[in-house]
């Protein structure tokens, strides 16, 4: 069974939006779901929509991908994954890595190892949005990498993009970020590395609209910039999901 994890961030997100409604009528309460531009790594940067692959998600991403600055990628010069802190952190302090947060919420039927407080996950099954096919994952010294954990923004190309110039707490916070995160089939994340949408994009296409729309919030949330080439495969990309 399924640990209540993310259940106390849902239910303030909820109350919030109904006291919105309830001081200031309908159209506060639906303001509420909009994009918030603030500090990157803040919580209420949220992305444009619930379900970000509807019409009105794409309508808004196509909006918010048009306010990111298009830039040449910048050197790699400097770049190790310890420049985003440790891997998979416990960010959000509910005693949980968040390797293990990502598997709970992205696998079904999940069981956990005995002795972890529903923290460890054992085994589940991944529906890959990546290829669109199911998966099983049991953990293990030779099993686990058959699920892996992807950064939909890699963490090198954010570098290469504005990371540079985030706090070491701002990087640390987008390597653990869920907005940025996925159990992914591990032999397509590891064909994936550190590309962009310009040079790849899931070889699942009914997953595609989703996926860009993802990396747009991403990039908008911590104020990373695309290259023109990466800026026109997201504008193909969103403009064919309408």
């Amino acid at each position: 069974m399924k640990t209540n994890r993310f259940a106390t961030k849902t239910l303030t997100a909820v109350t919030a939006i109904l006291l919105a409604g309830s001081l200031a009528g309908c159209d506060a309460a639906a303001n509420a779901f909009e994009v918030i531009e603030s500090a990157p790594g803040s919580a209420t940067n949220a992305p444009a929509s619930a379900d970000p692959a509807s019409a009105s998600g794409i309508a808004n991403t196509l909006v918010q991908l048009e306010r990111i600055p298009v830039k040449g990628r910048a050197p790699k010069t400097g770049y190790s994954r310890d420049e985003f802190g440790p891997a998979w952190a416990d960010t959000d302090h509910n005693g949980c890595d968040t390797r293990n947060d990502i598997l709970a919420r992205d696998l079904t039927n999940e069981t956990f190892k005995p002795g972890t407080n529903n923290c460890v996950v054992a085994t589940g099954t991944l529906a890959d949005k990546y290829t669109g096919t199911n998966i099983n994952f049991i953990r293990g010294q030779d099993t686990s990498s058959a699920v892996q954990i992807d950064h939909m923004v890699p963490l090198s190309d954010a570098w290469q993009k504005g990371a540079q110039q985030l706090s070491a707490d701002q990087r640390k916070e987008l390597a653990n970020d869920p907005l940025n995160l996925m159990a992914a089939d591990g032999s397509t994340n590891s064909a994936k590395g550190d590309k962009d949408a310009a040079t790849w994009l899931p070889p699942n296409k009914a997953f595609r609209c989703e996926y860009v729309s993802k990396q747009v919030a991403v990039k908008a949330k911590y104020k990373l910039w695309i290259t023109e080439a990466e800026h026109d495969a997201m504008d193909g990309v969103l403009n064919g999901c309408q």
